[in-house]
């Protein structure tokens, strides 16, 4: 199968927002959902630049449903909920299986909301940041 392109990746990203937004809405499931994520990530031997962010949105969902960090739109909470959602998903483009290139969809819809959300990240880590101190 081709790579996937940003036009694709940025369709998958959108067709995952009406789910993160009910994800989001369930402070019980969304945990669920995180560890999940967690999980999964300790299964990929070798993460690349753009899936190794995973962790840092990860804590930014999980700060924004405790109600500790609340400085980021909503928009920008669904659109890294539908990426993680997609992350998540065995089957999607390319599925996980196929090795070596299983993680490559799954990357470009990263890709594709991190353009989106750079600046509410940055945002975050000056946050974090400060919490840490």
């Amino acid at each position: 199968m081709d790579n996937i392109n940003e036009v694709q990746a940025q369709k998958e990203l959108e067709k995952g927002y009406d789910e993160a937004e009910k994800l989001i809405n369930d402070k019980e499931k969304t945990e669920i959902f995180l560890e999940r994520l967690e999980e999964k990530l300790k299964q990929i031997p070798k993460l690349g630049e753009t899936l190794s962010m995973i962790p840092v949105l990860i804590s930014l969902v999980r700060s924004f449903i405790k109600k500790e960090y609340n400085n980021i739109p909503i928009g920008s909470i669904i659109a890294i909920v539908s990426a993680l959602i997609y992350f998540l998903a065995p089957v999607d483009l390319i599925p996980d299986t196929i090795i070596g290139a299983g993680y490559i969809d799954d990357a470009m819809v990263l890709k594709a909301c991190l353009r989106l959300i750079h600046h509410d990240v940055q945002e975050y880590f000056v946050w974090r940041d400060k919490i840490v101190q």
